[in-house]
């Protein structure tokens, strides 16, 4: 499979691995959501399975391949300020404050860029400015907050203290209704985009809880299908088409500069990509046939792994994306970041900017 996915006039290049599987140190611990800050800064909450120490909030400065470097964790599990049960979302506003929401004790966290402590604010409940299994965050350019209030199946917006400013949605699956909401994201243009997990949808709002659009529908996309799913030609048929578009359990969204949306397609393994109104462009799969730096440090201090290694009829099934859970789009560089959950690690693309075909019959 090629490490270039073309589609509709797009161009993805595969760039690089961050990243391994660690419940601590120099890696993740299936990462849940994650955010960009200035100068190629990631945080990445985990959530890890292996013991209560895989709670955190990795910080992570992402260059390129092969530079990877751990600056902090925090937010570890335990009780008292700045500890978590269940870390969930993440967004870092203009000053570099970091919010991360715990979704078991029912509040917002706020740090320092270096992961100190600063303030917390919430509390359990279906009231406005209360919250039930707070999910994903992010903030405006105005750098109000918005949380996906995922047990109450709402949006809320909140300013940098924690004051109460408006909320949108309820339960259901009409439009503009939830069933528990996951990720979200605010465009350039103030626009909301949200991740409606259990109606296998993204829906977009306006600034001010309107509801403008949605993305997607549900459908299982055979591994079969989807390593190929990409629509190449506007006269393309069958069952490609017939499958394009399909979401299974979508889990984040990102959006770039021209308007195409990015989603994390939990169930059927891959990010979607689709224009600005809702068509299908491609799908990423993962292309991770290089190991990561910290991955591969692992493999050469251990030499029972490297054999086993050698001993693998295909190393592909690690090429690819194991229930993804979050995807970012960096302006700055045009890098397309996907949290590659099960695997403990981020897969990096590369959207190739103004690309034109070699024209051979000139």
């Amino acid at each position: 499979m090629p490490l270039t996915t073309v589609a509709l006039g797009r161009v993805y290049d595969f760039s690089h691995v961050v990243g391994r599987n660690a419940a601590a140190g120099t890696g993740f611990a299936h990462p849940f959501c994650i955010t960009l800050a200035k100068g190629g800064i990631l945080y990445a909450t985990n959530r890890g399975t292996e013991n209560n120490f895989s709670m955190r909030v990795n910080k992570v400065k992402i260059g390129a391949p092969g530079e990877e470097e751990l600056l902090a964790e925090f937010y570890k599990w335990g009780q008292g300020d700045g500890r978590s049960t269940w870390p969930f979302g993440v967004a870092v506003d203009s000053q570099e404050r970091v919010y991360v929401s715990d979704d078991w004790l029912n509040q917002i966290s706020v740090f320092d860029k270096e992961g100190k402590f600063l303030s917390k604010w919430g509390k359990a409940g279906s009231g406005d400015g209360e919250l039930n299994r707070p999910a994903g965050l992010a903030c405006d350019q105005d750098d109000h907050l918005y949380v996906v209030d995922s047990g109450n199946n709402r949006i809320q917006k909140f300013t940098q203290e924690g004051r109460f400013l408006a909320k949108c949605g309820k339960a259901g699956s009409g439009d503009g209704e939830f069933n528990q909401p996951w990720g979200i994201t605010v465009d350039g243009d103030g626009y909301v985009y949200v991740a409606d997990w259990k109606n296998h949808r993204v829906q977009k709002f306006s600034a001010d809880g309107k509801f403008v659009a949605k993305f997607g529908r549900y459908g299982v996309v055979p591994t079969s299908v989807f390593v190929q799913d990409q629509v190449t030609l506007p006269e393309t048929v069958g069952k490609k088409v017939a499958e394009a578009g399909l979401l299974n359990h979508p889990t984040d969204v990102a959006v770039d500069p021209e308007g195409d949306v990015y989603v994390a397609d939990w169930g059927n393994h891959r990010v979607y990509i689709f224009d600005p109104e809702g068509q299908p462009i491609a799908s990423l799969i993962g292309d991770a046939q290089v190991v990561s730096k910290w991955g591969q440090q692992s493999i050469d201090a251990n030499p029972d792994m490297m054999k086993a290694r050698r001993r693998a009829k295909s190393l592909e099934p690690e090429w690819r994306f194991c229930f993804p859970t979050a995807v970012e789009f960096d302006p700055a560089t045009y890098r397309i970041i996907v949290a590659d959950s099960q695997r403990g690690r981020l897969q990096i693309y590369h959207k190739v900017r103004d690309y034109v075909d070699f024209q051979a019959n000139l």
